[in-house]
């Protein structure tokens, strides 16, 4: 991988290059970090056993593929801002781009209903004892009328959550040093896959559920007209969030593995809070419940005023009904976005399963993910006059056979979740087309 060298040029934008490349790191490694793996621990134990290490290792190694065409594709065009940007100039085709789109969209639903059943469960009964789904209900709500009333995320306030949800995942594997450097523990079961598994097939099936620990990296695409040099800082930051994310979750499996049995961890719908009382160290539940908490809920909101805004832009340019593009007079923020989105999380949280919700993220990203690997070989014929990203051809033709490997590997329930959710998409896609929106916006931002 190496940058490909051109006369430089100096790249105007109305936005202020205020992001330099640690805080790059950081805004990265805080979309990355958190949520997933606080909440996704106990499905992965069901999965692997104690070899939660080997499938959190295995999804880190295809995040890094399609990374690679992300940092190649991000600083080639640094206003492009998205999968479905990059697919419209490569294919194109309008309704390409906006499967592309709505398929990035619908991931962050999911995911927000999959954060909300997180955020209801053992960690919100450390404080309140209330009804799993009633809580998830309530909790996009508030998340709702807090988007609806115009949350702006500073980089000072994305640093500080960062830190909280770094120090939770340090802390579990802490304290279990602590565990087995006072002769606790069990070691041996890191090496232990469930009883009738075969391993190869269980690392895999581990690996869909862990690879959503690892998606955000590709919001990061957003914020490029606001870095400063990004054709230099962006790949740095992006392979170094990427590598720190994963040597933690690595470290987090290991310690959940010595610390508590499979059986007990895959039952647990706030497993490192088990995994921090097992060790016996005097850490409060409530510190470590409220810790996680921070870390769900964080991750929800910024899902969810992602899609939202993004429902707005895709409303904007002609792809969605023009209805989804009104907004609160004194606020100024999408309302009916917001609303339509939550509704959407809020329906997806009846089915209460975690890991299904989780498997449908990833299916969803997976499609964009292959689409940007694609785009980045097709437009190898594109050249540009500045100085940029360029990865090795074999890592995006990686990527694209990673993907489809990873598709093959998921259940009829999540296709046909996946499927549903996208049908919705084409049924509005084709409103806005007979409307008149999507020939009429969508040629006057060309």
């Amino acid at each position: 991988m190496k940058s490909e060298a051109a006369a430089p040029t100096t790249e105007s934008t109305k936005l202020a290059r205020k992001i330099t490349g640690p805080l790059l790191f950081l805004f990265i490694l805080g979309d990355v970090l958190g949520a997933g793996i606080y909440a996704l621990m106990g499905e992965l134990s069901a999965e692997v056993g104690g070899m939660l290490w080997a499938p959190l290792a295995v999804a880190l190694a295809l995040a890094l593929l399609t990374a690679g065409s992300y940092a190649e594709l991000v600083t080639k065009y640094p206003r492009a801002g998205g999968a479905s940007v990059f697919a419209e100039r490569a294919f194109g085709k309008p309704l390409i781009s906006f499967l592309v789109g709505f398929s990035m969209l619908a991931a962050g639903v999911t995911s927000a209903a999959g954060l909300a059943l997180a955020f209801s469960g053992d960690y919100l009964a450390t404080f309140v004892d209330v009804p799993v789904t009633l809580a998830a209900l309530v909790f996009l709500a508030l998340v709702a009328c807090l988007n609806a009333r115009g949350i702006s995320e500073s980089l000072k306030s994305n640093v500080v959550m960062t830190v909280i949800e770094l120090s939770g995942l340090v802390l579990v594997v802490g304290v279990v040093a602590l565990m087995v450097g006072r002769g606790d523990g069990e070691l041996a079961r890191v090496g232990e896959f469930p009883d009738g598994t075969t391993p190869a097939l269980a690392i895999l099936g581990g690996a869909i559920l862990a690879y959503y620990s690892f998606v955000g990296f590709e919001t990061s695409a957003n914020v490029v007209e606001e870095i400063r040099d990004p054709s230099r800082v962006y790949p740095r930051a992006l392979f170094g969030a990427l590598l720190t994310a994963g040597v933690v979750y690595v470290l987090v499996g290991l310690a959940s593995a010595i610390a508590l049995p499979s059986d007990e961890l895959s039952q647990s719908s706030g497993p490192l809070l088990d995994v921090v009382a097992a060790s016996g160290v005097a850490v409060p539940d409530w510190l470590f419940s409220l810790i996680a908490l921070i870390a769900v809920a964080n991750g929800a909101l910024l899902t969810m005023i992602m899609s939202s805004r993004l429902t707005f832009g895709m409303s904007e340019q002609g792809l969605l009904p023009d209805v989804f593009a009104r907004v609160l007079p004194n606020r100024r923020t999408p309302w009916v976005a917001i609303l339509a989105t939550t509704v959407v999380a809020m329906l997806l949280t009846l089915t209460g399963d975690l890991a299904t919700l989780a498997e449908t993220v990833v299916l969803l990203l997976l499609v964009v993910f292959v689409s940007a690997n694609v785009s980045v070989l097709v437009l190898r014929r594109d050249h540009v006059d500045h100085d940029h990203f360029r990865v090795w051809t074999l890592v995006p033709v990686l990527g694209v056979g990673s993907c489809l490997l990873l598709l093959t590997q998921q259940s009829a329930k999540v296709w046909l979740l996946a499927a549903g959710l996208l049908a919705v998409g084409v049924v509005l896609y084709f409103v806005a087309r007979k409307a008149g929106t999507v020939t009429g916006k969508a040629s006057r931002s060309a």
